[in-house]
């Protein structure tokens, strides 16, 4: 996530910038209560086309698992990356989170004893859990990444086969909950994808060798998901059944979710990432995990979507407008603080560098 700018692949580099884009989208339309209800008759124009959009959206998870597992595959782990990458949540649990308790933007009843601990202890309270996770797989990273350079193809094909069958397509066909199913949100699921992206990495695979087969896995993946929610939907409404998993397919470790990422994933990583779009994506890759750690604060998650109106939408028309005007004003907002921040780090480092060196 964090790779040093010699070591970039521009056409990483837009896909790293595309997912971070639709994170931003999937928490407009979520959190603003843009989606329909989907055990409703009645879902107006607007809330179905929310829907469409979480749909080609809800990848972007996945998207990013694939590109942090694909390259950590073949990384070595370090303590001072691993304290670097601590630091820069912590930095943005505290400071967003104080900043908005001051300001009042979070209403003063929900400022607590537990917001604080949320606040200065991020990783362990869950303050955002891609970064819990992350840094959890980071730390399991020289048991992992070595179990992964000492198998062979047909060991890793049953590996990743294996733990697929039991934390994704099992889940994605039946018909009720299981007790286990984190949906996706933590480390096993995590593990799950980094050995997939490392199986795609060492071995490849034909699907993906072909630019159009990763679009058709991508559109046919995004599709799926949607026709399992209104077909499900329709059942629902029929008679009253299946009223838990109405919504499984737009979660994380569902096979039609990892299949439609693992298609975009493949149409990027066979991209060249030339032009004005890759150097720029390469410029800004480095501030990317700003955006995330910005809006999805604990200060500001619920409440950034009401500068761009989410109560107010009722059109398609205005939902377009707004989702994308959101997607990109949250991007470059959130490049903007962390390459400030990262500004802020070199210069406090460089001058307390200087002033031991004095001594």
């Amino acid at each position: 996530m964090t790779q040093k700018t010699k070591e970039r692949q521009k056409n990483l580099d837009e896909l790293r910038a595309l997912a971070m884009m639709m994170v931003v989208v999937l928490h407009f339309l979520g959190k603003g209560n843009l989606l329909g209800d989907v055990t409703s008759a009645s879902m107006d124009s607007a809330g179905l086309a929310a829907w469409v959009l979480e749909a080609f959206c809800i990848v972007a998870v996945n998207c990013y698992m694939l590109l942090s597992g694909y390259f950590l595959c073949e990384t070595e782990f370090k303590f001072s990356r691993l304290f670097k990458l601590y630091l820069q949540v912590w930095m943005y649990s505290v400071g967003i989170g104080l900043l908005a308790a001051a300001t009042g933007f979070v209403p003063a009843a929900e400022v607590d004893t537990h917001y604080y601990l949320t606040l200065f202890c991020p990783v362990s309270m869950g303050h955002y859990w891609f970064m819990t996770a992350y840094l959890f797989l980071y730390v399991l990273l020289p048991v992992a990444g070595t179990a992964v350079k000492h198998m062979d193809r047909a060991q890793l094909r049953r590996s990743v086969l294996l733990v697929l069958a039991v934390f994704c397509v099992l889940k994605s066909v039946l018909p009720f909950r299981l007790e286990e199913d984190s949906v996706g949100y933590d480390v096993v699921w995590y593990l799950c994808v980094f050995l997939l992206a490392a199986y795609i990495r060492k071995y490849g695979l034909s699907l993906l060798n072909r630019r159009w087969r990763c679009v058709c896995l991508y559109l046919g993946g995004c599709i799926l998901i949607l026709a399992e929610l209104f077909v499900l939907r329709a059942f629902y409404l029929r008679s009253g059944s299946f009223g838990l998993i109405l919504k499984v397919s737009f979660e994380y470790n569902h096979v039609f979710a990892l299949a439609a990422a693992v298609g975009l994933f493949g149409f990027f990583l066979h991209g060249k990432g030339a032009g004005m779009i890759g150097t720029v994506a390469e410029k800004l890759s480095p501030y990317v995990l700003g955006v995330y750690l910005l809006h999805e604060n604990i200060g500001v998650r619920y409440g950034w979507q009401q500068f761009f109106h989410a109560e107010e939408i009722r059109t398609v028309p205005e939902l377009l407008l707004w989702t994308v005007l959101a997607a990109v004003c949250m991007f470059a907002a959130g490049v903007a603080v962390e390459w400030l921040r990262s500004f802020l780090v070199k210069a406090l480092s460089g001058a307390n560098a200087e002033a031991a060196w004095k001594r």
